[in-house]
């Protein structure tokens, strides 16, 4: 079978810039994507616009309610996607398709008041702001029914944002804006797609933009199923590390470095535990090992164990494996962790038979300088063989699955 194009779009461009696009990323919202565009039409009637759904080819066919519709709406388009999925790529794609002087993004799933929208995009037009953001903080704006703990954890985000960003916004969690198209085509080439929050992307690649806030009340979701899930923290705790320090340490390096530090903890702490219970030694039949230490090895299984599940769920959580593709996933990391282990000791016999560190060195510190050394290589080619093979692989696999 001919795998599908990355993308399809349905509906021609307008011939004449509108004043608005508005761009509305979907997944499985097919019972509020037609009820949505026909409010956002509605509350658009007073200007010109065109309203461009980008649907992550939905299970639930969002993509093909919206192509129906738009076949009576000559203002509405279609982007389908098949690959590079998620939220902000999404919204991106839908920009750079868009031929708006402003551009809008507008949940799918009803809870953002489309009421303000127009005001927005004329706010922006008229040169007063590079930004309009709906606000659920600031005056004329409310959370709704959410509940005490859901509004703590968005004041500590908020709270987050403000000290490591310096953005200026009330609500800088919200996904609900317009930007004008001078200041999207500025800051996109910088804009990492994979980002959290691409409201946050926008202000944190460019401080100096103009922000202006329109209160707005966030109602609660009346069908289909919230995206809201535990790695939402996760997520956005990256997003900020990412633009606050992603130039010195990528968050994902940084996280796989936490994890395989926690997991020497666990070998080490299986060790202790092993030898103070009594574990003895068993042998393999090598001269080389034997005789082996029993909580040497339950250890160094512990650590594998561990390290995978936590990179698996949380350092690479959008190229996870589940179901029995675990097995496929641990199976690659364990031949990877084998061949880092043969590159540290390779390594550091090099080096030992070299003296490349000894000199002035005593024979002590030499020799913890080469491990050191031989440590840091085999972590680097651990962490890029695991990056582009173990969790690309799962990546891969899954586009297969789609194409095929």
């Amino acid at each position: 079978m001919t795998p599908p194009p990355a993308s399809s779009a349905a509906q021609p461009r307008p011939q004449a810039a509108p004043l608005l696009s508005v761009i509305t990323p979907t997944y499985n919202e097919a019972e509020n994507i037609v009820g949505l565009l026909e409010r956002v039409e509605s509350a658009l009637a007073g200007i010109t616009y065109e309203i461009i759904v980008v649907d992550d080819d939905s299970p639930d066919e969002t993509w093909q309610l919206a192509e129906a519709y738009a076949e009576d709406h000559q203002r509405v388009r279609v982007l389908r996607r098949f690959h590079d999925k998620g939220l902000s790529p999404a919204v991106l794609a839908g920009m750079e398709l868009a031929e708006g002087r402003t551009l809008g993004v507008i949940d799918a799933d009803g809870q953002h008041d489309e009421a303000i929208l127009a005001a927005m995009a004329q706010r922006v037009a008229s040169g007063d702001a590079d930004i309009c953001v709906g606000s659920r903080a600031s005056d004329g704006g409310s959370y709704g029914d959410w509940s005490r703990s859901r509004r703590l954890v968005s004041w500590v985000a908020t709270l987050i944002a403000r000290l490591f960003l310096r953005v200026p916004l009330s609500d800088p969690m919200s996904g609900y804006f317009v930007i004008s198209r001078e200041a999207f085509e500025d800051a996109a080439p910088d804009v990492n797609p994979q980002g959290f929050k691409i409201l946050l992307e926008f202000l944190g690649r460019r401080p100096h933009l103009r922000v202006a806030e329109m209160g707005y009340t966030f109602r609660s979701r009346t069908a289909g199923e919230t995206k809201l899930n535990s790695s939402v923290i996760r997520s956005y705790l990256l997003a900020v590390f990412d633009l606050r320090f992603g130039h010195i340490v990528k968050p994902q390096l940084l996280l796989y470095t936490l994890v395989g530090l926690f997991g020497v903890g666990v070998n080490f702490a299986v060790i202790v535990v092993g030898e103070a219970v009594g574990l003895g030694s068993i042998s393999t039949g090598s001269e080389a090992i034997d005789p082996l230490p029993v909580p040497v090895l339950v250890g160094l299984i512990a650590q594998l164990l561990v390290t995978f599940a936590a990179n698996n769920w949380f350092t690479f959580w959008e190229n996870r494996y589940q179901g029995s593709r675990l097995a496929v996933g641990f199976g690659l990391f364990f031949i990877i962790s084998a061949y880092g282990l043969m590159i540290q000791f390779a390594i550091a016999k090099w080096l030992d038979i070299i003296n490349l560190v000894e000199g002035p060195l005593s024979q002590g510190v030499a020799a913890a300088l080469q491990q050191l050394i031989a440590i840091l290589v085999a972590f680097q080619a651990s962490y890029f063989l695991n990056v582009n093979l173990t969790w690309r692989r799962r990546e891969r696999d899954e586009e297969q699955r789609v194409a095929g």
